[in-house]
């Protein structure tokens, strides 16, 4: 008779998921207070007119005159919104660009290759926030006067609008450099997790090294880009270099708005990084089932890399047996 397989009790059970919810319940705690109210209770006070007076604080319900306000008798605030979406649309390619390059580069095999890489991740644990504001506020972020490069003038001649990009790029050099921490982490996590014999299958099949990049590098840390993109957009949304970030804390304290303005444009930008980050999904989604498909080409480039290997090792044989025989021949 087959013996039955001890199962845990339930009592037991109980206690083991018991200890689990009391080091699970000051984290939901938290999230509850912290996190849900405040959020609930923005979307509450956004259709609102908040007033303070001496009984405390007031409310009466006025539809959606807030949001009326930020877009119609706001002059400044849809001007600002529009500049903060065209800054994530150009500040967040160019980190994600120069982070995989950096990332690329740490990833090869070089000396004090570990060094390079504290070095590239420093200012971002050096620098914090108020540093960086007192350096853009000093004008120190920038690297130098781009004007007077003479490739520099050939650009504006013929596009004066990706020059101004590149004049926009150049002054807030440091900052882009700065957020390209974290990013450079995050693929070089996904890049040595890449199994070699992708690399070696496709080198013996005659590919480039710019095929390798696009054809296995580029669909296997796909998900890492998306990752990376999302954790861009939300660190530059929450950073203040756009105008919107600084009117939201303007608004807050003003006595004609108050919280139930302040609420709204808050909502207003919240609603515009959700939109970038659906944008950045649904570019860098892979629809295709990929680690299924990822798992099916690194065993067939596996089971290729054995038999190139053993008919290799066949053809050396074989042509040691044929020497060999040919000296019999001919000292016969």
């Amino acid at each position: 008779m087959k013996q039955r397989k001890n199962k845990p009790s339930r009592q037991y059970l109980k206690q083991q998921n018991r200890a689990g919810y009391m080091f699970f319940m000051p984290w939901l705690i938290g999230f509850l207070v912290f996190t849900l109210f405040p959020f609930i209770y923005t979307v509450y006070l956004s259709f609102h007119k908040v007033n303070l007076n001496v009984l405390g604080w007031t409310t009466i319900f006025n539809g959606i005159d807030n949001y009326v306000t930020a877009f119609l008798r706001n002059p400044d605030f849809t001007p600002a919104l529009i500049q903060f979406f065209l800054t994530e649309l150009i500040y967040v390619p160019t980190i994600l660009i120069i982070s995989f390059i950096l990332a690329l580069l740490l990833n090869g095999k070089f000396r004090f290759r570990t060094v390079f890489r504290i070095i590239y991740f420093l200012p971002v644990i050096v620098i914090s926030g108020s540093v960086m504001n007192q350096l853009m506020s000093s004008g120190n972020v920038q690297v130098g006067n781009v004007r007077r490069i003479f490739v520099y003038q050939i650009i504006e001649s013929y596009s004066p609008q990706l020059a101004d990009v590149i004049v926009f790029l150049f002054n807030n050099f440091a900052l882009v450099l700065w957020f390209t921490g974290i990013p450079i982490v995050l693929f070089l996590s996904g890049l040595q997790k890449i199994n070699t014999a992708l690399y070696e299958a496709a080198q013996i099949d005659g590919a480039t090294s710019w095929q390798i990049l696009w054809k296995i590098t580029m669909p296997i840390i796909r998900p890492i880009v998306l990752v990376a993109a999302v954790f861009t957009v939300v660190s530059l949304g929450m950073f203040p270099i756009n105008p919107v970030y600084g009117m939201i804390q303007t608004a807050i304290f003003d006595t004609v708005g108050g919280l139930g303005v302040a609420s709204s444009y808050a909502w207003i930008y919240s609603m515009t990084i959700l939109l970038l980050i659906a944008m950045i999904y649904v570019v860098l989604k892979d629809h295709s089932k990929d680690e299924y498909v990822i798992n099916i080409r690194q065993q067939q480039a596996e089971r290729l890399l054995k038999q190139v290997k053993k008919d290799q090792r066949r053809s050396k044989l074989h042509g040691l047996l044929d020497k060999k025989a040919g000296e019999k021949h001919e000292k016969q």
